[in-house]
């Protein structure tokens, strides 16, 4: 079977608008009246359109400069004041060139990030907010802020050496970071993954401005290939005449638990009428903790799924979110679910804990493993996505196979849960037939192989702030 890169083919197409009447925002399963665009066809109690949704603030944001100009905005950048960026910085400035997170041009100013920290959303010009639920903010120490003394533009490098961006019209201001912690965590508990990496040891002072990006963002890792952008991510589903797009992010390898609640999906949407409904098999591709899977691997993990035709190629593209994950709960799922608005989906999957992990000091969940779907349909700005939550996946040893939890029988069901797939996967145990098909079974134990040859077995490290 071909590569999933095969699947991806670059077209034009316009965004349209989009515009619901739900008496709740979970995506009910039938005989809801539905107004989308003037496109419509005829079902039972609904009317649907082939149009995409359109981005945040209307028109999406793609920050990196015309090929003409670059050669120009790297002889300026040598010019202007360096501020040296972190590999998650750069995933950052990543994020922002595609306009996952449009409107936002580019580094938080600080009435950007008093808004994102109190509200979980910004205010637009004409009084209309868009939801953004975590601070896009670059850190700097005293040193670099007393080198960019009284310029207004300053020039992005990597750890390299080679100059990536340049932000205009800075503004600078105070990094209050307990304050910035506490509200996008709930807690200051130490151990919290993305702080320890990012803000514990960061600079006092924040730097927002508008970006300018000189290249696209490449990592060179055999997986540019897959990382879409909104625009290219909407083009791939014109071309596919979608009429609908429903994403599911996973940092985990995708077991048949996670495909039948894809395809179950797929099932919904086709009899509430919709003709062509196509999966967002969206994979987070920024920075994780260090027990999360690595990206290549789950790579490996997705394709043997659409291989093994666990999920159908034809109905489904598998593209990389290049976001950094908080691990901050329902604060951020907000911002998972906002970003896909951006890239064309009208319908977000949510399941247990969405963006959740253990309490970092004591034996329990950090957050609510509710909380997550519930904050997403009340969230301010995330009115125009549908929510569908899980239904409860688990092993039937009735049956052999994955499927829906009846709690009539509770002794005939079995759960799985991440650290039990990894331990057995660790220790080359095979779980019940049914559970993951063999081929993505088989990167999974490959990986863990791995490890064991590379040095101790231990887990690597998280990558590099």
């Amino acid at each position: 079977m071909a590569s999933m890169a095969t699947f991806f083919v670059k077209t034009t197409f316009p965004s349209h608008s989009l515009t619901k009447s739900f008496e709740t925002r979970f995506a009910p399963p039938l005989k809801v009246n539905v107004f989308v665009g003037a496109r419509s066809r005829i079902h039972p109690g609904l009317r649907v359109s082939s149009g995409l949704i359109e981005p945040d603030g209307g028109k999406l944001v793609e920050l990196v400069v015309d090929h003409s100009a670059r050669d120009l905005k790297k002889g300026e950048a040598f010019q202007l004041p360096r501020v040296k960026l972190s590999r998650i910085d750069i995933e950052w400035v990543h994020v922002l060139s595609e306009g996952w997170a449009s409107p936002l041009r580019g580094f938080m100013r600080e009435n950007e990030f008093l808004q994102t920290l109190h509200f979980n959303s910004l205010r637009l010009d004409d009084g209309s907010a868009v939801n953004m639920s975590v601070p896009i903010v670059l850190a700097i120490d005293d040193e670099q802020k007393q080198r960019i003394g009284d310029s207004k533009r300053v020039a992005l490098f990597d750890s390299s050496g080679n100059p990536v961006a340049i932000l205009n019209d800075i503004e600078i201001y105070k990094h209050p970071k307990e304050e910035r912690i506490a509200r996008t965590w709930g807690t200051t508990a130490p151990g919290l993954p993305y702080v320890e990496q990012t803000i514990t040891n960061a600079g006092n002072w924040l730097i927002g401005g508008d970006l300018e990006v000189i290249e696209p963002i490449k990592y060179n890792d055999g997986l540019d290939h897959f990382r879409l952008s909104p625009s290219e991510l909407r083009n791939e589903f014109a071309k596919r005449n979608a009429d609908a797009v429903f994403a599911f992010q996973l940092r985990n390898p995708v077991h048949n638990g996670h495909a039948l609640l894809m395809t179950d999906t797929r099932k919904r949407l086709l009899d509430m009428g919709y003709k062509n409904p196509i999966l967002l098999l969206h994979p987070l591709g920024g920075y994780t903790k260090a027990d999360d899977v690595p990206l290549e691997w789950r790579m490996k993990q997705h394709e043997k799924v659409l291989e093994d035709g666990v999920l159908d190629p034809e109905t489904t593209v598998v593209s990389i979110f290049p976001s950094p994950m908080h691990y901050a709960g329902p604060t951020e799922v907000q911002w998972h679910a906002k970003a896909r608005i951006n890239a064309g989906a009208n319908f977000y999957i949510v399941g247990r804990d969405p963006a959740g992990m253990s309490h970092p000091v004591e034996k329990r969940d950090l957050y609510d493993a509710d909380h997550g779907k519930k904050v997403l349909s009340m969230a301010p700005g995330l009115e125009r996505l549908n929510i569908l939550p899980f239904r409860v996946a688990a092993y039937d040893k009735t049956q052999g196979r994955m499927a829906f939890f009846d709690p009539s029988r509770p002794q005939d069901f079995l759960f799985i849960s991440g650290t039990k797939m990894r331990t057995l996967a660790r220790n080359k145990e095979s779980p019940p037939d049914g559970f993951m098909c063999p081929g993505g079974w088989k990167v999974l134990v490959d990986y863990y192989d791995s490890l064991v040859l590379s040095g101790n077995g231990t887990m690597p490290e998280a990558v590099p702030a």
